[in-house]
């Protein structure tokens, strides 16, 4: 609970960043596209994008938002309550539409002397610094997913294959129709673990090997989603015999020379332990403070590579691999990966699933670490070390978040709300340019909130008309736009609702939501007038998630074509309560 308080507390801060105060300052490029959030555009980046830094003015970004969040990764290295930060430390990268926007580095790489948090002496402890090397976990994955991918590319490998034409050892219990693209997409119907650990379980490499072969099913294949580290444990087993290599080698060969991403790969050298972040301290197994080598006890007892984690990384060689996704799968003229086989990372494959949307690789439209980046094509992964990458095709951004929060304990909380503020100040940070005239009406709430926005009242007659238009980017239906009625100005009564434009639901309906169009839609209603009514705009949210908000404009109401209402010729008849007027 605490932690949503602060979600909604910086939410409101990245809201009131984003005030026309703060627009007067933006320096548009001729690019129409660039930087709105209102211009969703399509198809891939040119193969020739190249990432560049600049400041995020230079592509029509309001940097009060980015700042904001900077502030607040800022504060979650510090105390709180609890009488310890949320992470050691953390790095941020933001780019958008082929510019680095932003590149923050704050608190600790190594920072703990034991598990209970004792603080080594100053002058032992390492400061984040921009290119610092971190423990990807889980975001091997994606990398893993990449080698596959690129087998299937050179037509030896068929992702609708089952997986044991491959690895014929592989089809023991009950495991013989399982396919690749299973794996990829964890229906294969493993359990989440392999049981036991293999660092617990298995004396020695050959054997743990062994045992993600010999590992059964929870579930029939194809039935459930479950993520599982068993998927990319044995798709990198196959990419190894496919391949003819060790996958360290692969992953280096085809991937991260190729791209240049020259502090990327397994089992870092001793050369760059300066910059690595430290993790956790283990006593089980007893591992002292594990800096340099993999978190991940089971990729530590292969050796420090697998297919589930192992890579390290940072920040700018993330960068590069996100863009190359933006390009479809090339950067500085090295292409990793075909247009298509990209277009099948970004393809949610589980639409029997809903609410675990998966391409061939990527997570989809997972707002809990996305935030307002979040929607049908938003492509991203996390990993438990407190690594996040979020890809935006709509609008060529993402958004990298990298801390050590498993230093010096995994037990000190999470870290979603800085995931989603993260990811939710490049939203913010992006325009949506309003329908008419120089302002519209925003509103940003973040969780459990509720804004108003309502008319004076209005002369008793006949029916009212009532037109505007409405930008609603929302969690879902559980965040609804609703228009209201009210003879009293007490009790209120819902109006129905007709929308028009990409996305718009069809029919006549009680509330808007909207998750992922970024479109503009035109909105009408009609209302029995009494002796004196008043309209209103209300926006709520629940508990959890927000998009990154709701705009309406261009407000009219007339009765039997006479106007009665102009909010676009004069705001100041509607009363804002968590509306602002806003020209982004």
């Amino acid at each position: 609970m605490r932690a949503r308080k602060v979600l909604v507390a910086t939410l409101a801060v990245l809201v009131a960043a984003t005030s026309t105060a703060g627009a007067a300052t933006i320096d548009n490029r001729h690019d129409s596209f660039a930087g709105r959030f209102d211009r969703p555009q399509h198809g891939f980046a040119p193969p020739s994008t190249r990432l560049r830094d600049g400041d995020p003015s230079e592509v029509g970004l309001d940097p009060q938002p980015i700042r904001a969040a900077e502030q607040f990764l800022k504060s979650w290295t510090q105390p709180d309550a609890s009488g310890h930060p949320h992470f050691s430390g953390a790095v941020g990268l933001l780019a958008h539409d082929g510019m680095v926007v932003d590149r923050y580095a704050v608190g600790k790489a190594l920072r703990y002397a034991d598990a209970k948090g004792t603080e080594l002496p100053a002058d032992q402890q390492v400061p984040m610094r921009d290119d610092t090397i971190f423990d990807m976990a889980s975001i091997s994955k994606l990398f893993t997913s990449i080698a596959a991918l690129q087998l299937a590319d050179q037509g030896k490998l068929d992702v609708n294959a089952p997986v044991v034409r491959y690895l014929p050892e592989f089809g023991v219990n009950g495991k013989q129709d399982v396919t690749v693209l299973q794996l990829l997409t964890h229906t294969s119907g493993f359990d989440a673990d392999p049981s036991p650990s293999l660092w617990a379980g298995y004396p020695d490499i050959p054997s743990r090997r062994k045992a993600i072969l010999d590992s059964p099913l929870k579930n029939a294949p194809g039935s459930t989603y479950l993520y599982s580290d068993l998927n990319m444990l044995t798709l990198g087993l196959l990419v190894e015999k496919l391949s003819g290599k060790p996958l360290d080698q692969v992953v280096h060969d085809r991937i991260t020379a190729p791209l240049g991403m020259v502090d990327t790969g397994y089992n870092p050298p001793a050369s760059k332990l300066n910059r690595v972040a430290a993790t956790e301290f283990e006593t089980t197994p007893p591992r002292g403070l594990v800096r340099g080598q993999v978190h991940d006890e089971n990729a530590w007892s292969l050796g420090g590579v697998a297919g589930h984690a192992g890579i390290f990384s940072t920040a700018g060689d993330l960068a590069v691999l996100c863009q190359a996704i933006l390009n479809g799968g090339s950067y500085r003229g090295h292409r990793i990966l075909a247009p298509d086989t990209v277009t099948k990372m970004l393809t949610n494959y589980n639409q029997r699933f809903p609410g675990d949307e998966h391409g061939l690789g990527f997570e989809l439209d997972q707002p809990w670490y996305m935030g307002a980046l979040a929607s049908p094509v938003s492509a991203g992964h996390t990993g438990f070390t407190g690594t996040t990458l979020v890809i935006d095709p709509e609008s060529r951004s993402f958004a990298l978040l990298l801390t050590n929060r498993v230093h010096p304990t995994r037990t000190w909380g999470s870290i979603n709300t800085a995931r989603q503020v993260w990811a939710t100040s490049l939203a913010k940070a992006m325009a949506v340019r309003p329908m008419q005239g120089p302002n519209a009406w925003y509103s940003g709430l973040g969780n459990n909130g509720t804004a108003t926005l309502s008319t004076r009242p209005l002369p008793a007659g006949g029916l009212l008309s009532v037109s505007f238009a409405a930008f609603v980017d929302t969690e879902g239906p559980s965040d609804p736009l609703q228009v209201e009625s009210s003879t009293d100005g007490v009790n209120w009564q819902p109006v129905p609702l007709r929308a028009w434009g990409p996305g718009a639901p069809s029919g006549e309906v009680s509330a808007l939501s909207g998750h992922g169009h970024r479109a503009w839609w035109k909105v009408s209603a009609h209302v029995p007038a009494s002796a004196v009514t008043s309209i209103r705009w209300r926006y709520s949210t629940d508990a959890n998630y927000s998009g990154r908000g709701v705009s309406v404009d261009s407000v009219k109401v007339t009765e039997r074509g006479r106007v009665v209402l102009d909010g676009e010729r004069n705001p100041a008849e509607l009363t804002p309560s968590g509306w602002e007027l806003s020209a982004r």
